[in-house]
């Protein structure tokens, strides 16, 4: 009989859109020591997860790195069933030398952390919360207004500067300014570009936990079932037609998400002008293309694309405060006849 898992390493990942979260956890990886397993739980605000494929696609079980997704936005939703099923399912198959949670930016941080200190404590042995921040959003009030993107700060260890590269000098000034009036008393900043973290930073001990609010905790997410979790887009078969089409509605956002089945192909340079030309928050992808496969990131600097090891299907999540509908017919256009 295997050992009971005990006080598992772990870090919770936050931040808001396009801040480069995925980015920082697949940096991360690259330098996981040789002989250990690490286990990465991935929140996503879509039903239909692409960050799991993008870090998957990258990196295999092969090579000790095991991931699970919980799309939907709801990782603690019905009292935290579907991160509990996820979270219960991954540790037992990994079970790892350490744990990543990767929060979707349009979440609270403080529900993760009221279930794992809860239901996991002595399972896990959660050592810091990092929240990863674009200082160049600090003078936009649709972020400094938002109460998610205060919360995702309020409740860090450590507040990271991401795409310091592209900061003028009174950003840094302003995130260091900002992370005093509305972080904790002991709260860390450091700068870094695309991602870079150092492993060291995983395994500095956090001050005593920030104390929680149940009630608002309890009232700041959408709910499901009481009694089981909802069925997403990304557990459903594929139905006969070869795709698959889901939508989410929270924190003011929309999102619009298609699978398709591994059979249909997209023409590359088409796609890659399709996704170049979408006016949105936040997109990411999975393609099989004429050209191989592929991953796509697009935030509000540019868009990325990398060249996958696998892909099982193609997946797109596309998040916006306005949904357009001649996407999907661009999309459709995209398919090789």
């Amino acid at each position: 009989m295997a050992a009971p898992l005990k006080n598992i390493p772990t870090t919770i990942i936050t931040g808001f859109l396009g801040v480069g979260k995925t980015t920082a956890i697949t940096e991360l990886l690259r330098h996981k020591p040789a002989g250990q397993s690490w286990a990465v739980l991935i929140n996503e605000f879509g039903e239909i997860g692409v960050d799991g494929a993008l870090v998957q696609g990258q990196h295999s079980e092969e090579n000790g790195i095991h991931v699970r997704e919980v799309p939907g936005g709801c990782m603690c939703c019905a009292a935290g069933l579907p991160m509990q099923v996820g979270l219960n399912h991954l540790l037992i198959r990994a079970r790892p030398d350490r744990l990543l949670i990767e929060r979707t930016g349009l979440g609270h941080p403080e529900e993760v952390l009221q279930v794992l200190s809860t239901l996991y404590r002595e399972v896990l042995d959660v050592r810091q919360v990092l929240t990863l921040v674009d200082a160049r959003h600090l003078s936009d009030p649709r972020y400094t207004e938002n109460d998610t993107f205060n919360q995702q700060i309020a409740i860090a260890d450590c507040v990271i500067g991401n795409k310091s590269d592209l900061y003028q000098p009174e950003d840094s000034q302003r995130l260091r300014a900002y992370v005093q009036r509305h972080g904790r008393a002991r709260a860390r900043v450091l700068l870094t570009t695309q991602g870079h973290l150092p492993l060291s930073l995983l395994d500095q001990e956090a001050d005593a936990p920030p104390v929680l609010d149940p009630e608002q905790s309890a009232h700041s997410h959408h709910h499901h079932s009481k009694h089981e979790p909802p069925v997403l887009a990304d557990d459903a078969p594929l139905p006969a037609c070869g795709y698959l089409k889901a939508e989410n509605t929270g924190e003011g956002h929309r999102s619009v998400g298609w699978r398709f089945s591994p059979g249909k192909l997209f023409h590359h340079d088409r796609l890659f002008s399709f996704l170049s030309g979408l006016d949105a928050e936040r997109v990411k992808a999975v393609f099989l293309t004429d050209k191989g496969a592929f991953g796509y990131n697009l935030a509000a600097d540019a868009l990325s694309e990398i060249v996958l090891h696998a892909c099982d299907e193609s997946r797109i999540e596309i998040i916006s405060q306005r949904i357009d509908p001649d996407w999907e017919t661009q999309l459709w256009q995209c398919l090789v006849d």
